[in-house]
């Protein structure tokens, strides 16, 4: 895995230097591990440039857990409406900040089983805030993460819950914390859903969707 993960960074690199993830990118010691939290909350179904615009932009003027419990919801839509579904997506902020400021004083929990049963929340993103908040080994996986596992054979499963079950298994842990990062901007940039860089990557003779199509 280590030399599957560099081989992956090497092959961006050599096409051109990827840009940070939204969650890497969003990461600071004045909003902490809450930003991580909210900003993956937000990312659903949104592209990473307009996640890591607006969630600064909402972190500018809502600094902490308390001030964005107390938050109009009409003012946080505004913020939030160049991203998808704001208007659920707005209540669900404020909610979810409303039980981080009361029922844990301020502090995102730093374990699975409590950050899912926030609203809203479940494994993958409970996932990303272990691992881009808490820099604690666990395996998010986002659509990037099942379809380039699938990809390489790495594992043969139909969603992403089956995909960090199997990753969980197969994959020794202390490598858990950077497959998500990784693997994300792999897909992003040369692993793509539609016409792959086949043709670039370091890996493609260890990948079995390249040795389908390519080695007939």
């Amino acid at each position: 895995m280590e030399k599957m993960l560099k081989a992956m960074m090497d092959t961006m690199n050599s096409v051109k230097p990827p840009r940070l993830t939204a969650l890497r990118d969003l990461h600071n010691a004045e909003t902490g591990p809450f930003s991580i939290l909210i900003g993956t909350i937000l990312s659903a179904r949104t592209k990473d440039e307009s996640t890591t615009k607006v969630v600064k932009i909402l972190f500018k003027k809502y600094k902490n857990p308390k001030q964005l419990a107390n938050a109009k919801l009409v003012d946080v839509e505004k913020i939030i409406r160049p991203i998808g579904f704001y208007h659920v997506k707005s209540k669900r902020i404020i909610e979810v900040a409303k039980i981080i400021d009361s029922k844990y004083h301020g502090k995102v929990p730093e374990d699975l089983d409590t950050l899912v049963q926030l609203p809203g929340v479940g494994r993958k993103t409970a996932n990303c805030v272990l691992v881009y908040a808490f820099e604690k080994p666990a395996i998010p996986v986002d659509i990037h993460v099942h379809r380039i596992s699938n990809r390489l054979g790495l594992v043969k499963t139909k969603n992403p819950e089956e995909t960090e079950i199997e990753l969980m298994k197969k994959v020794p842990k202390k490598f858990w914390i950077d497959i998500n990062d990784t693997f994300v901007m792999y897909g992003q940039n040369i692993c793509k859903p539609v016409s792959p860089m086949c043709e670039v990557c370091k890996i493609r003779k260890k990948c079995d969707y390249y040795k389908s199509i390519f080695s007939s």
